[in-house]
């Protein structure tokens, strides 16, 4: 993954909290309680290469990069519109780790942003 594919992916992931972007379900009861305890609270960074659904993979159907900067405002935008407006997706259903709250969608947000930014050492 290139960083412009890592700004594009987490585009694609906010659109897919915001209820913007249909995202295919992959989770399973252990992913739904035990993996998204661990993912969300665990005081643990995420492992690299942890796959992600073909709907939000810039290598698969994901957003291709276009313009950087374009992309780049794309993605503050969304990020802008998530914590303004979070009641667009409290109890929205994550595609791994089924219905979450406010605070849990936060929560992942800021774990899942993190993640790809260490990826770049940022």
């Amino acid at each position: 993954m290139s960083a412009h594919q890592m700004i594009c992916h987490l585009s694609d992931s906010f659109l897919m909290m915001i209820g913007g972007k249909r995202v295919s379900d992959a989770g399973s009861l252990a992913d739904r309680t035990i993996v998204k305890w661990i993912a969300l609270y665990a005081p643990l960074p995420w492992p690299p290469g942890i796959l992600t659904r073909p709907e939000i993979d810039q290598e698969q159907m994901g957003t291709c990069p276009t313009d950087f900067a374009s992309d780049l405002a794309a993605l503050e935008a969304l990020l802008e519109a998530a914590v303004s407006d979070a009641s667009r997706f409290d109890r929205r259903v994550h595609p791994i780790f089924g219905r979450m709250s406010r605070a849990a969608w936060l929560r992942w947000a800021y774990l899942h942003t993190d993640h790809h930014l260490r990826q770049f050492g940022a």
